[in-house]
């Protein structure tokens, strides 16, 4: 298929190049190593274009992959190989083997490309997952701060939904400076707060020590520092998010999706669908479906499938949140499967079709509609047989007929 190629097994230091040329009923295979510093993938390319190569394949291997994509990246018709789906023959392992292989692989159009985005797509996904890799560390040095405040006997948890909201912020920072007097620290009350006076002071009475003061103090600024971070994340993608703000205001349509859950849809998935067959590809490459592994007629496990975790993770947290919106179809799925299927896998399904909704809002430029809320009639007649039998067993004669 492809008379002219080439295919290149990465490291962190050089990469093997062979280029496979085949002219007529003669074929022609050359191997060179080259080093992954600039220059040196700028003379790959120079070699490669001198030899008149069309195509060019390398396996996904880590982020050594990255910069020779971005060098080789319009001369040449790349493709990104998933190294589970080009494995050599095993005991013939070398890296001049793994090259030659995967150029013959390519040259008979026997390797599938993974999904590589644009670079605007490829920034803003940087972005994103930095972001939540901030956003967890926040959380983490959050825990810390109560785990130190329990230590000194401050129940500050117990009297506060956010321990860092305003007035947990203000009582901490407080308690850093030395102060702990329980009277002095309840003036710092702001905002409405369900406890009482009584429970705030008796949870104020602690007996924190120096050491304690110097970990709040530790974990505060770390938090501190990682949100100022996070906010310049946020200018940067509001900037880089700026040609696809259409798309981005579509998915705020879907229940559940947030500002955050949309930024990192569009830096997932990117904004041109066509690279997907279908909306049950994407859902697939997501890791949203249940995998096939049977053997002799029988199923030995559905687990997820193994895809994309940025987005899973984030779909799955925008599904929660749709469960909460009433009279909408996500909240009637979710009932409908959570009593056969259990709440988790229940929420995994609605990620998936909020992604599939995403799919074809995306394709066809229109936002999200909300449909009735859907209740199959066979889940009435057993969800009423369920009850009708539960009455019986409690010693109730039921009789039951359809309302008018």
């Amino acid at each position: 298929m492809y008379p002219r190629c080439a295919g290149l097994d990465v490291h962190l230091r050089t990469v093997v190049a062979c280029i496979r040329i085949a002219e007529g009923r003669t074929l022609r295979q050359e191997v060179r190593t080259f080093a992954t510093t600039t220059s040196g993938l700028l003379a790959l390319s120079d070699w490669l274009s001198a030899e008149g190569v069309t195509h060019v394949v390398m396996e996904s291997t880590g982020v050594y992959w990255q910069p020779v994509w971005h060098v080789l990246e319009g001369t040449f018709e790349l493709t990104l190989a998933n190294a589970r789906h080009v494995r050599n023959v095993p005991g013939r392992k070398t890296d001049v083997n793994d090259s030659m292989w995967l150029a013959d692989l390519l040259a008979h159009g026997l390797v599938q490309g993974s999904f590589v985005p644009p670079a605007p797509i490829q920034e803003a996904r940087d972005l994103t997952r930095t972001r939540t890799q901030l956003t967890r560390e926040i959380a983490k040095h959050t825990q810390r701060i109560q785990k130190t405040l329990e230590k000194a006997n401050i129940k500050l948890e117990t009297v506060l939904t956010h321990v860092l909201g305003v007035t947990g912020r203000a009582i901490i920072r407080a308690i850093i400076e030395g102060q702990t007097d329980p009277d002095a620290l309840l003036a710092l009350r702001r905002g409405k707060i369900k406890a009482t006076v009584d429970e705030m002071r008796e949870a104020l009475l602690g007996r924190p020590t120096e050491s304690h003061r110097l970990l709040l103090r530790i974990h505060l600024h770390q938090i501190e520092e990682l949100e100022k971070s996070i906010d310049l994340i946020e200018h940067r993608l509001e900037e880089v998010l700026r040609p696809f703000r259409r798309e981005f205001e579509l998915l705020l349509t879907i229940p559940g999706v947030s500002t955050t859950i949309a930024s990192i849809i569009l830096a997932e998935i990117g904004a041109d669908m066509s690279r997907f067959p279908s909306s049950a590809h994407l859902v697939s490459w997501a890791g949203l479906c249940p995998g096939n592994d049977e053997s002799a007629g029988k199923k030995r496990s559905t687990r997820l499938r193994k895809g994309d975790t940025w987005l899973k993770t984030a779909l799955v947290q925008g599904a929660w949140a749709a469960t909460r919106k009433k009279n909408s179809t996500l909240r009637a799925q979710y009932y409908r499967l959570k009593p056969r299927r259990g709440g988790k896998k229940a929420a995994v399904a609605l990620a998936a079709s909020m992604l599939t909704s995403a799919f074809h809002m995306l394709t066809r430029a229109v936002p999200y509609a909300e449909a009735a809320p859907i209740t199959d009639p066979r889940r009435q007649k057993e969800t009423a047989k369920r009850l009708v039998f539960r009455l019986k067993h409690l010693g109730f004669d039921v009789q039951i007929r359809p309302a008018a």
